[in-house]
């Protein structure tokens, strides 16, 4: 059975009170959550101390990106060790606006998901299409080649300690969302793609949505087979929004 995932991206946002009174809601109104796993993931200038407030919570800390390296002369990186010590369990992987902002190719993101696990974090790994590849009929070529990357440098078996998160990069931030039927086909083609290398593996793997869920559309897109949970943006940044989202995903029964 796939326990859904439901993690929140904060991206840019948050300041100190903003983000105590955020966690503060959120520890208060998922305390005693059952059947979903829950994650935050705010800037990294603010994860100690986020790491603090959240002790003793059933909230997952997470990361929203770390460096390929371990150490070194990298200005401005933080590797997957830093992360795990001040107590990451999760760290973003290949979003698309790092895809698109910081000419972040697929052998890149190959190699900050390997880095990551190596430090015994657990990537959620970013794939997804621009408008022009779903208009042009290339959705599943590109999901191919950045999940195809990520399976030639990690192997199969890393899937047993990763999530992928589907996020159709149209329908971020822009007010569109896929239809539950155009996230539940690629989600499903993203399964069957892993499956070709390990069934095992595919099997137990967790897929989330990461377009634009809200509190509005988590149910309908949570009831479908291969739809394991959500990467949440701007909702994440609403505590009423996201626990709607994290229960509804409690609600979902995984066989």
């Amino acid at each position: 059975m796939r326990t859904p995932l439901v993690a929140g991206n904060w991206k840019m946002n948050g300041s100190r009170e903003a983000n105590r009174a955020l966690v503060s809601a959120l520890k208060g109104s998922l305390g005693d959550i059952q059947g979903v796993d829950v994650a935050v993931c705010p800037p990294a200038v603010y994860l100690a101390e986020i790491a603090t407030d959240l002790s003793g919570s059933v909230i997952a800390l997470g990361a929203q990106d770390c460096s390929d390296q371990e150490k070194g002369a990298y200005t401005g990186e933080l590797s997957g060790p830093m992360l795990a010590e001040v107590g990451c369990r999760y760290v973003i992987v290949g979003h698309s606006e790092r895809r698109e902002r910081q000419n972040e190719s697929s052998a890149w993101v190959a190699a900050k998901f390997v880095a990551a696990q190596s430090a015994g974090l657990i990537p959620i790994l970013c794939v997804g299409e621009q408008k022009v590849d779903r208009e042009s009929g290339r959705t599943e070529n590109v999901v191919a080649e950045q999940l195809d990357a990520v399976l030639d440098a990690a192997g199969v078996e890393a899937f047993e300690r990763a999530v992928i998160a589907y996020e159709p990069v149209w329908a971020i931030g822009t007010g569109l969302t896929a239809t539950p039927e155009q996230a539940q086909e690629v989600h499903a083609f993203i399964r069957n793609r892993v499956a070709s290398r390990d069934p095992r593996v595919a099997a137990d793997l967790r897929i989330l949505y990461g377009g634009s869920m809200k509190a509005e559309n988590a149910a309908g897109l949570l009831a479908l087979d291969d739809i394991d949970g959500g990467l949440i943006g701007g909702a994440s940044l609403d505590a009423a929004a996201f626990t709607a989202i994290a229960n509804a995903a409690g609600e979902r029964v995984v066989a």
